[in-house]
């Protein structure tokens, strides 16, 4: 349809701009024809020109009906209400809705209105700056307010001046809107909803102290409030949404008392607050005496209670206990028994060991005795039948003395000068201490020396470290 629409206004324009086009041309022929006629001799006279005013008068004309139907159709925007306002009946009923409709041309025409939500906003002392934004109009252009509102401001019931910063969201119902068009001033927005907001403020206003309008009843004159906007503007087609009361703006004075009695209040109700945790405290701690007291009682009855059960059953078991305890002592006493024979028993064998003991170590140092006699006579009678065979070798090599004192003085002799006379060195030897009866005990003491060397030979086999102790003793023996 709206392309319809553009080509009706394209063709209407353009048989404007065709016929006017034609009557220029015809109008030039016709300048060009009256020179060439200035300019000719009567001989020869120019052709006259044809001329086609025809195309132009008709064209002319029939251009307005394509301009006037494609006039007769209309574009409502999205967003936006049409009322069809006629110039013979006025406003007719019905409301056009985005889209494209068609009226009557030259006769009818629409008037567009905003259906969305708008928002009026008012401020407080506080603010000092205005916060409302741009608003439209009923033509739907958007053109910004020339001047910032003025404060707006109620009257309490003590006769003080309080500031309100107020938000009213609204939209106009699109099913009035021919109601609106028809009786409403234009524009709604400022010659309705701002003062029907202000009155309905300052009619509710002096029903509350600033007190209670600063906090708490607040919300209350909000509703309140809303409820009354809702009422004046809903016959008038207007919907109110919702209602914001943003900020109150208190007197200067007024705000420093209030602040002060804020204070004390809260200081009140914080003692009280805290008298009550006090009483609640005491509370709570005559309930854990009276559970603990309680439970102490419950705590000893228990108490009796296990004891006697435990009194009854040490006495049911006693029954059974004594035979059991009589058993027992019977079984200790034979026990003890037992032990005394096995100790008794034990002590005569181990008497009787010892006497066994004692019998085979004098057997055994009998036995060592006998040996050791049958030892010292062999030694002895082997040392008789040496001494023999020595004394027959001296007899027959008298210088072996001479070898043997060298052999017993080797380990204090260090140089020994031998003269070349036998018996000259013998008498020396005599005179110096050595007699018959001194070989004889040095050959005696030879023959317990070679048996001691034999026994510290043994003992050497198992103990090396005392070697030297046993050559130290044998070199005293022989000194």
């Amino acid at each position: 349809m709206l392309l319809f629409k553009y080509l009706l206004i394209l063709s209407g324009y353009g048989m404007i701009v065709w016929s006017l086009a034609t009557a220029s041309k015809n109008l030039y022929r016709v300048v060009q024809y009256h020179r060439q006629l200035r300019k000719a001799s009567p001989d020869n006279q120019p052709e006259k020109p044809r001329l086609n005013w025809t195309t132009a008068k008709w064209a002319l004309p029939a251009a307005w009906l394509p301009i006037l139907i494609a006039s007769g159709i209309v574009v409502v925007p999205s967003g936006m209400g049409g009322v069809r306002v006629s110039q013979a009946s006025g406003t007719r009923p019905g409301t056009l809705y985005p889209g494209v409709h068609v009226v009557t041309p030259l006769v009818e025409s629409v008037a567009l209105y905003d259906t969305r939500d708008q928002v009026l906003t008012t401020v407080s002392s506080k603010d000092g700056v205005e916060a409302s934004s741009k608003k439209k109009d009923t033509t739907g252009k958007g053109e910004p307010d020339e001047k910032k509102p003025e404060v707006f401001t109620v009257q309490s019931k003590e006769g003080l001046s309080i500031g309100m910063a107020i938000t009213v969201r609204y939209r106009l119902d699109p099913k009035r809107l021919d109601f609106i068009h028809a009786n409403l001033p234009h524009p709604v927005e400022k010659e309705i909803v701002p003062p029907a907001v202000a009155t309905v403020f300052r009619e509710l206003a002096p029903n509350y102290s600033v007190r209670e309008i600063f906090a708490s009843k607040r919300e209350e004159i909000r509703q309140a409030a809303s409820a009354r906007l809702i009422e004046k503007l809903g016959p008038d087609g207007i919907i109110v949404k919702e209602v914001m009361l943003r900020d109150i703006q208190l007197p200067v004075e007024y705000a420093k008392g209030l602040e002060g009695l804020l204070l004390k209040e809260q200081e009140d109700e914080q003692m009280g607050v805290e008298t009550d945790m006090k009483a609640k405290q005491v509370r709570i701690a005559e309930l854990e005496a009276e559970a603990q007291k309680i439970q102490q009682v419950k705590h000893a009855e228990g108490d009796a209670q296990v004891k006697v059960l435990q009194a009854k059953s040490e006495a049911d078991a006693m029954q059974y206990t004594l035979p059991l305890k009589e058993k027992q002592i019977q079984q200790s006493r034979l026990e003890a028994e037992a032990r005394k024979e096995a100790t008794v028993k034990n002590a005569e064998a181990q008497a009787e060991a010892k006497v066994i003991d004692s019998k085979a170590e004098m057997q055994r140092r009998t036995l060592l005795a006998d040996a050791e006699a049958v030892r010292i006579r062999k030694i002895a009678s082997a040392d008789s039948e040496r001494m023999k065979s020595e004394a027959d070798v001296l007899k027959g090599n008298p210088l072996l003395i001479n070898k043997i004192i060298a052999e017993r003085l080797s380990d204090k002799l260090q140089i020994m000068m031998v003269p070349s006379d036998a018996k000259i060195f013998f008498n020396d030897v005599m005179k110096g201490g050595i007699t018959p009866q001194v070989m004889d005990n040095d050959n005696a003491t030879q023959a317990a020396d070679g048996e001691e060397d034999d026994q510290n030979a043994e003992d050497q086999e198992n103990k090396p470290q005392t070697q030297r102790p046993i050559k130290t003793h044998r070199a005293a023996n022989r000194r």
